[in-house]
């Protein structure tokens, strides 16, 4: 395992753009995101995190500054700045860039209703930009199924979802996967459900092991092997302005998130 993750990890013939997205809060988005686009980064592949969380935490756990006059995915979006007007590099880690949010697009929701092609906003301004000196893109959403979290769906080719592994895990899942067949109808027909992630599994309670159980029985070989422990340096790491691979990288949760990642380079997008 050790020898797996101190060499490169092959890398995708053609970048990756994947949403990573589930309407219920607190079930690991960010945290997905940020320790999935680290690792990959940490293990040769260029990744951009775009984050189009108002909160914009990923921003923060990536060490990239965002306050209200950093040019941002808002000015993407709202403006029609061009992508590559926004991107930095992270300070942590080589080879990891983010596209960072600011609070400007709490507003967003509101201001792109009376936008021209208000739900593909995001997908333009991807295309425009240079996306193929990147192997993975990955998408951070917000906590909703609003103009944002759709914007994401049809920027994305394929969907992560991470589900807690807790009692009301599969509650509201069902919403966002008609969200995602409506999408996919009318909006983004490559779009497609390719990774499931357990998150904060707790081996002491059955109640973990009945839900990851009941969510591999549903979604079947989509689901990835590798659970997330509930860790607390993964929960700590976000203050101070890393991710979980540079602030502990032999804790529980990001010996995890690496092999999460290793799991989806060496897969690749089985479709």
């Amino acid at each position: 395992m050790s020898g797996r993750r101190e060499r490169e990890w092959p890398r995708p013939d053609r970048c990756r753009i994947i949403t990573i997205a589930n309407q219920k809060g607190g079930v690991g988005k960010t945290t997905s995101s940020v320790n999935l686009a680290a690792s990959l980064a940490m293990h040769g592949a260029q990744v951009l995190v775009v984050d189009l969380d108002p909160q914009g935490n990923a921003s923060t756990a990536l060490g990239v500054e965002h306050h209200a006059e950093i040019p941002s995915i808002y000015d993407v979006l709202i403006e029609d700045m061009a992508l590559a007007d926004i991107v930095v590099a992270a300070p942590e880690i080589p080879n990891l860039y983010c596209a960072p949010a600011t609070l400007n697009l709490a507003g967003a929701e509101i201001e792109l209703v009376s936008k021209v092609a208000r739900e593909s906003r995001l997908r333009r301004a991807l295309d425009a930009y240079d996306t193929d000196k990147f192997d993975y893109v990955l998408i951070d959403c917000p906590p909703s199924l609003g103009l944002l979290t759709v914007n994401a769906l049809v920027g994305g080719d394929e969907l992560l979802i991470p589900i807690q592994c807790e009692y009301y895990a599969l509650e509201g899942l069902g919403q966002l996967i008609r969200t995602v067949d409506l999408v996919k109808a009318h909006l983004n027909q490559k779009l497609w459900v390719s990774t499931i992630l357990l998150t904060m599994y707790d081996a002491r309670t059955r109640l973990a092991a009945q839900v990851a159980e009941d969510v591999r029985s549903h979604f079947g070989d989509v689901v990835l092997n590798t659970v997330i422990p509930r860790s607390v340096r993964v929960s700590e790491a976000p203050s101070y302005g890393q991710s979980v691979m540079t602030y502990d990288p032999g804790s529980s949760g990001a010996l995890a998130y690496s092999e999460a990642a290793s799991e989806m380079a060496h897969g690749g997008a089985r479709k």
